[in-house]
């Protein structure tokens, strides 16, 4: 065991890390900014991985963007590029292989100095097209929660294409040679920490669908970076918002700017969040920093917030005043129990049950500690600017804090 484990903030290194990581594949980890060997970022199409892309590319990396479909690159153009170079006329770039269900992963679109690949998580042959010749891959695309969802098929979509799709890419990925590999996890990769504000030590097991699959993935996550000499992370994210995300506290904005959002009390739990510009800068200092080979880490900004003071700040970020008046938890917990009892009368979900205000109101605190210490990475942008970007549709100037 290496000896900078020994820090303030624990008795033990990141023992998700099975084993430290061999020094060959340590040194060799770092990826610079390169004309010739790409980064793969897979989900290049998403609400992380097209941010991701254009910073790359501003930083003077070689990208090649995976997408599943041709639709799929349409939706995302590329700063700066023309509408030819992403609408699907694309140009082979001298790789062979067929992508089964979404196409021809031989035939990559240039855009700038980003090409395009066609590929599945579920097809071998693809993301064997995919991997070739890459440096280093962020591993972006998943399956998140889906409103409405049914449990079983939902647990099924979780496993097939979190984990099992994420191994495959790994494969791919070893056998290419790869030399980087990010993995974008999930804190729900633990087990929920209730009152407590945990870090990447904390024993509890994922307990849902989403977290187990997510964990599984991590562990091959590891073990194909010790199996092939390849340098892996895992990074765990809290909760991430900026403009263009359809998660919770998105909604959350639209109903408070509406009007019909209720006011949220203060309940004393806090929760984790990061900004979805942190989480790429958090990508590329990883990509970077050769002591992040086989780690995981959370990342979040450091200063979680309760339910009520993050109403309060959507509001101010709406320029709206400070609410008068706040709905106890009680009554808000009470309508969770009954929407999910109208739900099943009506067979199908309401937007409002007790899983959602459990979300608006229970404590999720992570410690981004580990990061910070390890590598020097911190979570620059505040919670209201990142808001007040996030309303206005653009995350391009968000003011951050000072290093």
């Amino acid at each position: 065991m290496s000896a900078d484990c020994a820090r303030p903030r624990s008795e033990q290194c990141n023992a998700v890390a099975a084993s430290d990581p061999p020094a060959a594949t340590e040194a060799a980890s770092a990826i610079s900014p390169s004309t010739t060997s790409p980064v793969l970022v897979t989900g290049a199409s998403g609400f992380i991985g097209a941010r991701l892309v254009e910073r790359l590319l501003e930083q003077g990396h070689a990208v090649r963007r995976m997408v599943r479909t041709h639709e799929e690159l349409a939706a995302t153009p590329l700063a700066g590029t023309s509408s030819d170079e992403t609408t699907g006329r694309f140009e082979t770039a001298g790789t062979a292989g067929t992508a089964g269900t979404a196409g021809n992963a031989g035939n990559a679109g240039n855009a700038g100095n980003a090409e395009t690949v066609i590929a599945d998580l579920l097809d071998a042959a693809s993301l064997a097209a995919a991997c070739r010749g890459v440096a280093a891959i962020v591993h972006c695309a998943g399956h998140a929660h889906a409103f409405g969802e049914a449990p079983a098929v939902a647990a099924e979509r979780h496993r097939r294409i979190n984990l099992e799709g994420t191994r495959a890419l790994l494969d791919a990925a070893g056998k290419a040679g790869v030399r980087r590999f990010v993995f974008l996890s999930s804190v729900k990769a633990m087990g929920a920490p209730g009152s407590e504000c945990v870090d990447e030590q904390w024993p509890l097991p994922p307990d849902t669908p989403y977290g187990v699959a997510k964990r599984a993935a991590e562990e091959a996550v590891l073990a194909a970076g010790r199996a092939h000499g390849m340098a892996v992370t895992n990074l765990r994210l809290a909760m991430v918002y900026g403009a263009g995300s359809r998660g919770n506290l998105e909604r959350m904005a639209r109903g408070v700017r509406a009007g019909w959002f209720p006011p949220l009390p203060e309940t004393g739990g806090r929760r984790s969040l990061i900004h979805v510009e942190d989480v790429v800068d958090a990508i590329r200092h990883v990509l970077a920093h050769p002591r992040a080979a086989g780690r995981t880490y959370i990342v979040a900004h450091p200063e979680p917030v309760s339910a009520a003071g993050l109403y309060d700040a959507v509001r101010a970020a709406a320029g709206l005043p400070p609410a008068r008046w706040r709905v106890p938890s009680i009554v808000l917990r009470a309508t969770g129990r009954i929407a999910d009892g109208v739900s099943l009368l009506l067979r199908r979900p309401l937007p409002f049950g007790r899983e959602v205000v459990a979300r608006l109101l229970d404590a999720e605190c992570y410690r981004p500690d580990a990061l910070a210490e390890d590598l020097g990475w911190r979570a620059r942008i505040p919670l209201g600017p990142g808001l007040a970007a996030m309303l206005a549709g653009s995350a391009s100037h968000v003011r951050t804090e000072s290093a």
